[in-house]
């Protein structure tokens, strides 16, 4: 048996969809599509040289990892490699050999420290340990069963608030685009990034295949959109929120919290039957919103950095 690192090919359907499905048993918790995978890499800025690895072992693809620079950084010289092995082909070399390929693309593009992320599972740990890095924080993966668990009544929208859809916005999503860079700022983190480039937003964010922009509520305020909850959607029934956050001049306020409630009602009207979203742990504000709304962690992933001697 021969394992292989190969990029993905693009104008190869399989190699998306063989990508979608290996993530969707590593990650069950994440939302993936062979159009999503596609468009990833084709929307791509520039600056951050993102490729998509996979492992291959005699024809079958058992490994993927996703390799580029944090362009988007305000620190140098930051990238970023995720690998995920289908969870029955474990142990054949696929994950070694998709980190040493990365590890080596990245150094060569100039990296000084790497970042990844790290299912919290000994065996996964032991992992990036064996490999020189190091545990940072971790963020947890919440489900909500749309289907079966009751959702906290709508709230009433407070006097001077209104209720909007991204959708709302077609015409001009500037102004989701500077909130959405404002809240990116105050985002627990490891890793530093900000939001400056309003075309890569449009091409990397708003026109993404997964995003619904009738799903996605946005809290406005004296014309102003205040809060919002960012919705994704799979094309099936699997629906998550991928970003949730207020502006600060609004905080305190409970603008994002009725957001995403409303989101998730009107999720659950179109036939959306399980809901995930992540949030950092340590995040309280946002890990009580989203334990009122009646999400239970269902895994937890650390971030792992390694910086790289030159």
């Amino acid at each position: 048996m021969t394992v292989i690192v190969r990029e993905l090919r693009l104008g190869d359907p399989a190699d998306a969809e063989g990508f979608a499905r290996i993530r969707h048993l590593a990650l069950p918790f994440m939302l993936f599509t062979p159009e999503s995978i596609a468009h990833d890499v084709e929307h791509a800025h520039p600056d951050s040289h993102y490729r998509l690895l996979l492992a291959e072992e005699d024809g079958e693809l058992i490994g993927t990892a996703q390799v580029g620079m944090v362009y988007d950084s305000p620190e140098p010289g930051q990238g970023s490699l995720t690998v995920y092995v289908h969870p029955e082909r474990t142990g054949r070399g696929a994950g070694a050999l998709l980190v040493s390929t990365a590890e080596e693309r990245l150094g060569a593009l100039g990296a000084k420290k790497l970042h990844t992320w790290v299912l919290d599972r000994p065996a996964d740990r032991a992992f990036a340990e064996k490999r020189g890095y190091r545990a940072g924080r971790s963020a947890h993966f919440l489900r909500f069963d749309l289907a079966n668990t009751p959702l906290p009544p709508l709230q009433e929208t407070p006097a001077g608030v209104e209720l909007r859809t991204a959708a709302d916005f077609a015409d001009d999503p500037r102004p989701l685009f500077e909130l959405d860079a404002e809240t990116l700022l105050d985002e627990p983190s490891d890793l530093d990034r900000e939001f400056t480039d309003y075309e890569a937003w449009l091409k990397e964010t708003w026109h993404h295949p997964l995003l619904s922009h009738e799903l996605t509520s946005v809290a406005v305020v004296d014309g102003r959109p205040a809060a919002f909850s960012a919705a994704r959607t799979d094309g099936g029934t699997r629906y998550g929120t991928v970003m949730t956050g207020t502006a600060r001049a609004f905080r305190g306020r409970g603008l994002a919290k009725l957001a995403k409630n409303h989101s998730l009602h009107r999720a659950r009207a179109a036939g959306f039957t399980q809901a995930f979203t992540g949030n950092d742990s340590g995040n309280g504000p946002m890990l009580a919103i989203n334990q009122w709304l009646g999400y239970k962690i269902c895994a937890t992933e650390v971030t792992y950095a390694r910086e790289l001697v030159r």
